[in-house]
């Protein structure tokens, strides 16, 4: 889960590739560094922490070919000594992944004389790829020569200083993609681990393939398989824009991405709003004929993505009256399950290179399991490239490390299956097709109203400050919206908090239920509404500090020890999308308070590219 940047150039790099790493430090901030082929030889900064403190330390550097990492450590701890580049005799190199084999090559290349000063698995690679150099002394074919022998997942970037002008790139399980010059515009060639750390200098994106490496220089661009065969990759025009992943009048980028989910609803839903009628054709030329057999769904997603899931096994479930399960991607390849071909195996990830459940998604195709689709919001990735069938969420870029926006689009895809599945099975009728268009083309107005109650919200979240655990309560379909509270709150503030299905209250948490826990609950109203209140006055009467999000007509009351703020609109089936973002405003304003670091929270980074 790092980031890397690399770049050859006529001009000055260096400040490209700050800039592109500033882009990529959502995806690790342990610590950055760069190496650059100078007058002397290698250049190499290194610094524990921000981007920031790299920029500070490497002003004045200048160089036209170089590379550069930020840092999310899998092995060894951040510091400086195990910050990338590695150096190995006159290369160095960066790397996004984890290399399996690392122990047994560290072994083999330290009875060769190499001495290894870092605790990481990376190192191992330069001191390869030095090796393979004494007998291969082209840079490209030792490269490629050495990604032969690495186990794992990889993207990497090398320079060698006795061949300037040039870097070599290769892809194997890590995302990596190259940026190619814009006549007229710039006169150089780029690898990033994101488009977004390259729009700087160019909109022209060539996304690499596993088994993939290339080689860069200012001019060209020269790309092969790992046997040494040349191969042609597309060039796509990225349509992200440099504004989109800039912050703008927002204090942090979790903020924005809030506000910025009616924007993000309308553009996911444009091809719905716009239609008469839901059609297969939305998730691709196959879907009509593949949806129509389908009998079953497995969704496949982890963290975020999978409380996305949960949320739509109700509707598929109620709607549609097709079965449905939820596996957590991490944990579903490594237990034995009754394989279906008929089962659709939906693949959720908002990078669409989220390493445990692109793992999962190879899995179940290796058991025969061959109707996929990926729901994503980064169209060229490697799991929307392995599915048959795609929605691709228009999220637009998201930075913050806490999703949010990336979430509510899923949903709304989710719901979109919902509709086609419940067609297909001839459980929908005309009209209520009509209404449910209609509520999805209304859906960011509705949005729009719930994020006005963020000044209420945050009166309530200084009453978090000084707590340390706090309690969800959700029934039905809001239960996983419940999980995803307590998980953003956890995530950025830092405060243990969990959730559960009201109904379990009297099942053992509620022996946690005292005046120093608050427990927030998600009081729709909808058929469970009667029952919730049951379970609310449960807490009450264990002294138990009530939150309470409800409908506007929900017969809830404030009184002692119970805080109620009302959404403008019950939203029938859609209503979870309202729910979840008060409790991420809840949330972001909870980490403000406390003072935590709330689009870089400790120990996390946004894309989970390793296992």
């Amino acid at each position: 889960m790092c980031g890397i940047v690399a770049a050859a150039s006529s001009n000055n790099i260096v400040p490209v590739l700050v800039e592109g790493l500033k882009r990529l430090e959502y995806r690790g901030y342990d610590s950055a560094g760069l190496a650059v082929i100078g007058s002397a030889g290698i250049e190499r900064v290194r610094s524990v922490g921000r981007v920031a403190e790299l920029e500070s330390e490497s002003a004045g550097t200048q160089a036209i070919t170089g590379i550069a990492h930020t840092r999310w450590a899998t092995h060894g701890i951040p510091s400086e000594r195990n910050a990338h580049p590695h150096v190995s005799g006159s290369i160095a190199v960066v790397h996004n992944g984890i290399i399996e084999n690392y122990e047994t090559l560290r072994r083999e290349l330290t009875a060769q004389g190499y001495v290894f000063t870092s605790d990481t698995d990376t190192e191992s690679i330069a001191h390869l790829i030095q090796a393979t150099l004494k007998t291969e002394p082209d840079l490209f074919k030792a490269v490629r020569i050495a990604c032969q022998r690495l186990v794992g997942a990889y993207a990497i970037a090398v320079i060698d200083h006795t061949q300037p002008g040039k870097v070599i790139v290769a892809r194997e399980g890590s995302p990596l993609l190259l940026g190619v010059s814009e006549p007229g515009k710039s006169t150089g060639n780029y690898a990033a681990s994101d488009a977004s750390a390259l729009l700087q200098v160019t909109r022209n994106m060539v996304y690499l393939e596993n088994g993939d490496i290339a080689e860069l220089t200012a001019s060209k661009v020269k790309i092969t398989r790992l046997d040494g065969s040349p191969v042609e990759r597309a060039i796509h025009v990225s349509e992200l824009s440099a504004a989109a992943v800039e912050l703008g009048n927002y204090q942090h980028y979790m903020q924005k991405e809030i506000f910025e989910q009616p924007e993000a609803l309308a553009n996911t839903l444009e091809i719905v709003g716009g239609s008469k009628s839901i059609q297969p054709g939305i998730f691709g030329a196959e879907a009509a004929n593949l949806l129509a057999d389908v009998d079953s769904i497995l969704i496949l997603a982890c963290g975020t993505s999978s409380h996305s899931g949960y949320t739509a096994r109700y509707w598929l479930e109620a709607l549609a009256g097709v079965p449905c399960n939820v596996e957590i991607a991490s944990e579903y390849r490594y237990r034995t399950s009754v394989a279906n071909p008929r089962q659709l195996i939906v693949a959720i990830s908002q990078s669409g290179e989220t390493a445990d459940t692109l793992a999962a998604l190879r899995h179940a195709k290796a058991l025969g399991q061959s109707k996929t689709l990926a729901i994503c919001n980064v169209p060229e990735s490697a799991i929307v490239r392995e599915c048959t069938l795609r929605f691709i969420t228009r999220a637009g870029p998201e930075i913050g490390v806490a999703s949010t926006k990336a979430f509510t689009t899923q949903l709304a895809a989710l719901f979109v299956l919902t509709l086609v599945m419940a067609k297909l099975r001839g459980k929908l009728s005309a009209e209520q097709e009509a209404s449910y268009i209609n509520e999805l083309r209304h859906l960011p107005v509705a949005v729009n109203k719930v994020l006005s109650l963020e000044n209420e919200i945050k009166t309530w979240a200084q009453r978090f400050a000084d707590k340390h655990h706090a309690l969800f309560l959700g029934r039905g379909m809001y239960y996983p919206i419940a999980m995803e509270g307590a998980l953003k709150l956890k995530e950025i503030s830092y405060i243990h908090a969990e959730a559960y299905p009201a109904g379990e209250l009297k099942h053992g948490p509620l022996a946690l239920v005292d005046a120093d826990m608050p427990v927030i609950s998600i009081a729709p109203n909808d058929r469970l509404l009667d029952k919730l209140k049951s379970n609310l006055k449960e807490v009450q009467a264990r002294g138990g500090e009530l939150y309470v999000f409800a409908d506007q007509d929900s017969e809830i009351a404030d009184s002692e020890g119970v805080h109620l703020l009302r959404l403008p609109e019950h939203y029938g089936q859609l209503s979870p999308i309202l729910h979840v973002i008060p409790l991420q405003l809840l949330s972001y304003h909870v980490a403000l308070v406390k003072g935590t670091d709330v689009d870089k929270p400790r120990n996390l980074a946004k894309s989970v590219t390793v296992e």
